[in-house]
């Protein structure tokens, strides 16, 4: 299956995760990739097997640095098709615990960046009839205990999306997003290495795990692909059922 193939397509994050994991499936599927993090030797390790790649060491939070990504995506392939938003990190912190430079670094790269990323190439992908992807998440769909930065950073993602829907009526270009829940990636590592706090987590997803990255990249390449050419402004949960409790204790 080649649904990318002569495609670029600009994958931000890209040096692990669900990123490493996006950037592989488009190429598999015959993209061109433009792999964007702010550690080169991270970027470089993904692109070495992939058959046409770009690295650029960016922050997504930094105008310049995104200009510079457009370009260089430009210069190299001709123009873009798809961007996928996915750098993010995460701070945890009540409102009374998180420390105003931690706020400030939460929004800047998890929302400013794909507020910045999306403006950067919007009339490349008006241009060419393109696709955004943005990474949201569970968080960006409800509260989380502890996360008050990262939920108004991940809410702001997520009715982003619709607005970048809206906005861009009659382009062609359709925006959506992925809302996944636990991921098995080094951001929830740490978390994952704890027995018994993994199992309370998993507990509440009715398929029992954490997602694998790979499983959340087939998602994002199919909010991209033709496939879902009619699909538009919508936040995807990829959870494994968790969204779909009222939040009630399980009796059964």
């Amino acid at each position: 299956m080649h649904r990318f193939k002569d495609k670029t397509v600009i994958v931000t994050g890209a040096g692990s995760g669900i990123g490493a994991a996006t950037a592989r499936r488009f190429a598999d599927e015959g993209a061109n990739i433009v792999l964007v993090g702010r550690t080169r030797e991270k970027l470089e390790t993904v692109a070495k097997d992939l058959p046409s790649a770009a690295t650029v060491a960016a922050d997504v939070g930094t105008a310049e640095d995104v200009e510079t990504v457009a370009k260089e995506a430009r210069d190299r392939f001709g123009g873009i098709d798809i961007l996928v938003n996915n750098a993010g990190v995460v701070s945890g912190g009540r409102v009374d615990e998180v420390a105003p430079e931690d706020w400030n670094e939460v929004i800047r790269i998890d929302l400013t960046g794909v507020y910045l990323m999306s403006r950067a190439v919007a009339k490349d992908l008006e241009a060419r009839g393109g696709s955004v992807v943005n990474v949201s998440s569970v968080s960006g769909t409800g509260g989380d205990w502890g996360m008050m930065a990262y939920n108004a950073a991940k809410g702001g993602v997520t009715n982003m999306t619709r607005a970048m829907a809206l906005d861009a009526k009659r382009s062609g270009v359709r925006v959506n997003a992925v809302c996944p829940s636990m991921t098995a990636t080094d951001m929830s590592k740490g978390l994952r290495d704890q027995p018994e706090l993994l199992e309370t987590f998993t507990g509440r997803i009715p398929l029992g795990r954490a997602a694998e990255p790979e499983e959340v990249a087939s998602v994002i390449a199919f909010l991209a692909s033709d496939d879902a050419r009619f699909v538009n402004g919508v936040n995807l949960a990829v959870d494994g059922g968790l969204s779909a409790s009222n939040g009630q204790p399980d009796m059964a």
